[in-house]
């Protein structure tokens, strides 16, 4: 095995404020959200991708990619979702994959929900920044997630939609 090439003290500042940075804006606003509107951070994102979803619904396989969890995680969260009335999980006719779709319930509860976190999100991360950060924090996010294998949501080294099949390599959870 080769040495390592140790961070310099530039690249650790950079490095260590990032996920510093990172872990504790999203703590505040889940913290808040869930405070102000009863869903976790798992609830919320899990309602976001259906409600943008057409016809708020996704494949789980879909879903799993737009979450970047492991199956069993996203399975446990379906599960408690779908006994609170927020989603139903239904099969498709045409393969043995899933579907996961909103309810009336779960659309109305994002749709209260998501004021709120736009608010958090807004006082937490954007009111903090100028405009020319929020550009060059964008520019540096789509560099690194390009340099890495994509946005997320796509098949690393692959510019759309993960297959069926899962991905060969699969995202770190956020």
């Amino acid at each position: 095995m080769t040495e390592p090439i140790w961070l310099d003290a530039r690249e650790s500042r950079a490095w260590r404020g990032f996920m510093v940075m990172q872990a504790q804006v999203r703590r505040r606003v889940a913290q808040q959200v869930q405070r102000d509107s009863g869903l976790s951070e798992a609830d919320y994102e899990v309602l976001v991708h259906l409600s943008e979803a057409a016809e708020g619904r996704l494949r789980a396989v879909e879903l799993a990619n737009a979450t970047q969890w492991e199956k069993s995680r996203l399975f446990h969260q379906i599960t408690r979702m779908e006994a609170r009335g927020l989603v139903v999980r239904d099969s498709c006719e045409k393969s043995r994959q899933a579907h996961i779709t909103l309810t009336a319930e779960g659309r109305a509860v994002i749709e209260a929900a998501a004021p709120i976190h736009v608010d958090h999100v807004r006082r937490w991360f954007i009111d903090a920044l100028s405009t020319e950060q929020l550009d060059a924090l964008a520019d540096i996010a789509t560099t690194v997630l390009g340099h890495i294998g994509g946005a997320p949501g796509a098949c690393p080294g692959d510019a759309g939609p993960c297959p069926d099949e899962p991905c060969p390599t699969e995202y770190p959870e956020a």
